[in-house]
């Protein structure tokens, strides 16, 4: 059956991260080139032949890397098997690494430097599991300062330009945030967004002056605009909104651009602003999702990430004279898959309750059978399927499957209201969702009807184990990567400062376990029929192995068709090589065998 192997599509590198170096011609990004993500740097000057070279050379993934105000030593983040208790270090010119943080048992989120670069911001749980602290930390001595100790969720977001306070971030639920302002000197905070209801402020960047701040928000608003908030009177006011989020914004070194993108159902449109003479001005993309916006030091060039599904992700940059982009990096870059790749349609269907349903649907080149259909879904649940490439989409498409992911209700992107319509005891509508997709995709998918297969990660594999304990009828075949078996369980075994913030969205086990009893796939495994792969990370520290190992457990007891992969080294994403390319061989092999053109 096969035409060609799944390793080429695993092949396929990633870049993202990118950074303009503030002093010289330089462009350091992350890049899995050696099947580990490590730092990279391309040099952008003249006579420059084009070519990264590798700048990191480290056992474990570097996480994010941010170069220091005025300096070219980078900061860098990393973790340990995919743990996520990243630690920071210096990473300097000539290679060498020191280390900053040194508390492996914690999270330290790295929270910008100082305008002169001595000093660096940083957020952990290190004082206590369930709450984060921000402290500050001299780069020449390595000491470190707490300045702010509080029960909550805290972190350091941007110093201000004059290096005498930080702005500060605290986490209410996933959904809803406050800013402020530290005195670095006293300690006290000034909070500038006090609000009733949900709201969100993302992206801040101070003005020149320092007396106002640019933001992403959605307060009072079903979606993300640009607004300016006055740090004197703390009153918001409403630069550009629109239908859609506007997202990742940026802004230059002058003070007088800003840049930002427009999800538009999934896909992106970026956007670049001049305050002084409100200029608005955008530019061609192929189809696909915009990240990591940054502007070079001199102000003439706007690097971003760019990935779509058949344009996997390397780092474009903007010419801000003309306006036209040119793709810097070719990591991702494939010729063997180059016209093999395919790009989704955009469809809607209407579910239970007349909701319309927004999803992504792609059906292999030059086919004329009814081919069999693998429904994808979604981690989150607050996040969103956007068409950028994925591997095992992309290879099932060459091997004659159709592909569907849907952003069922609960996901992002669509409006504060569409994004609460699963909560707590709606859990079940958004399993419900899938049912009425399935329908949609017999009537005008032309699919093979009894050819349906489920997979999903994260909050996606609990919706793979909720629809095939609960609609057990429709599913041909299951794939659940670290999915939660039991809400009730995996509140009591998830990491104690994301235990808080999940309840938001899930419930309480105090107020809602009864409610978790009644629909948690582990209480109804003895209907399940379909046959299921299982795979997880033995250090995932949000959902805990044990989510995979009960249900698999109680499936082995009565004989169920059940596989199950363990990871020793990997966390809540597969992030290493060799255990993506154990992991999807098997998922295709697992297709292959209940739903392939063959079965």
């Amino acid at each position: 059956m096969a035409t060609i192997d799944i390793e080429p599509y695993l092949h396929v590198r990633f870049a993202n991260n990118p950074i303009y170096a503030p002093t010289g011609h330089k462009l350091s990004f992350i890049a899995d080139y050696t099947g580990l993500p490590q730092v990279w740097e391309l040099n952008l000057g003249e006579g420059s032949d084009g070519w990264p070279v590798q700048t990191s050379f480290t056992k474990e993934r570097i996480t994010f890397i941010s170069y220091l105000n005025g300096k070219s030593n980078l900061i860098i983040g990393m973790d340990v098997g995919g743990n996520e208790n990243q630690q920071l270090y210096l990473l300097k010119e000539e290679g060498k690494l020191i280390e900053l943080t040194n508390s492996p048992d914690h999270i330290h989120r790295f929270g910008g430097s100082s305008p002169d670069g001595k000093w660096i911001a940083w957020s952990s749980n290190r004082r206590n599991p369930a709450f984060f602290d921000i402290y500050l930390q001299n780069l020449e001595s390595k000491d470190i300062r707490l300045l702010n100790a509080g029960n909550g969720v805290f972190s350091a977001v941007k110093w201000s330009p004059d290096g005498h306070s930080i702005l500060i971030q605290k986490l209410n639920s996933p959904l809803d945030n406050d800013l402020g302002i530290i005195d670095l000197s006293t300690g006290d905070i000034n909070w500038l967004t006090e609000h009733t209801g949900e709201a969100s402020f993302r992206d801040a960047h101070f003005n020149k002056d320092g007396d106002h701040l640019y933001v992403l928000s959605n307060k009072d608003k079903e979606f993300y605009g640009l607004a300016l908030i006055n740090l004197k009177t703390k009153q918001l006011e409403w630069l550009e909104q629109g239908m859609w989020d506007f997202e990742d914004l940026t802004m230059n070194k002058d003070k007088n651009l800003l840049a930002y993108s427009i999800n538009e159902g999934g896909t992106s449109r970026g956007v670049l602003l001049d305050i002084n003479r409100s200029y608005l001005y955008t530019w061609k993309t192929p189809i696909g999702v915009i990240t990591n916006l940054k502007f070079s030091p001199d102000s003439q060039k706007l690097a971003y990430v760019f990935k779509g599904a058949a344009n996997p992700s390397d780092i474009w940059e903007l010419d801000l004279k003309t306006i036209q982009a040119e793709r810097l990096t070719y990591v991702s870059r494939s010729p063997i898959l180059e016209h093999k790749l395919v790009e989704p349609e955009l469809i809607s269907f209407r579910s239970f309750d007349n909701l319309e349903v927004p999803a992504f649907f792609s059906r292999p080149k030059d086919s004329t059978e009814k081919p069999p259909v693998v429904i994808y879904i979604h981690g989150g649940p607050e996040s969103q399927a956007r068409a950028v490439y994925n591997p095992i989409q992309q290879y099932l498409l060459n091997q004659g499957y159709a592909v569907c992911t849907p952003n069922i209700r609960g996901s992002t992107g669509y409006g504060k209201r569409y994004t609460h319509l699963d909560d707590v005891r709606k859990r079940m509508d958004a399993v419900k969702d899938l049912l009425f997709l399935v329908e949609w995709l017999k009537v005008h998918g032309n699919i093979d009807s009894k050819k349906i297969a489920i997979m999903g990660g994260s909050y996606g594999g609990f919706m793979v184990l909720a629809a095939i304990s609960h609609y057990p009828h429709l599913w041909a075949a299951a794939i659940d990567i670290v999915g939660m078996s039991s809400l009730r369980t995996f509140l009591q075994t998830t990491s104690p400062w994301r235990k808080k913030h999940r309840e938001s969205e899930y419930g309480t086990i105090e107020r809602d376990g009864e409610f978790f009893d009644q629909i948690d796939p582990l209480n109804f495994s003895d209907r399940i029929t379909t046959p299921l792969l299982v795979i997880h990370g033995k250090g995932d520290p949000r959902v805990h192995i044990k989510e995979s190992e009960q249900i698999v457990d109680k499936l082995k007891k009565r004989n169920h068709a059940v596989d199950f992969i363990r990871f020793e080294d990997e966390g809540h994403t597969i992030i290493k090589q060799k255990n993506k390319i154990t992991a999807y061989k098997e998922m295709v092999r697992f297709l292959d065998r209940y739903i392939g053109n063959g079965s």
